[in-house]
């Protein structure tokens, strides 16, 4: 299976109690993140991520299934197009 250029945008509303299980699922899928950024939210009391990824749509697809099944973790994801479509995979 190709892999394809997306993002993922993940959103932690309690800290304290996810985001070492969300530091934990990412190290996990280290191979997979080319770009990571982080910011805490103060005035809506949560933090958001967002990780640019190449990586394969099961390696998407269990990374954010993983994510998405912590208690107080929200997560959303794209890919680009399969290479017939559009853009090109990346090698």
């Amino acid at each position: 299976m190709d892999k394809r250029l997306g993002f993922v945008g993940i959103i932690i509303e309690d800290r304290q109690r996810a985001a070492p299980l969300v530091n934990e699922v990412l190290t996990s899928f280290g191979e997979c993140i080319v770009a990571r950024t982080g910011i805490p939210y103060e005035s809506k009391h949560c933090c958001v991520i967002t990780l640019i990824v190449d990586a394969t749509t099961d390696q998407v697809g269990e990374m954010t299934g993983r994510l998405g099944k912590l208690p107080g973790v929200s997560v959303k994801s794209a890919l680009s197009k399969p290479k017939a479509g559009g853009l090109p995979a990346l090698q």
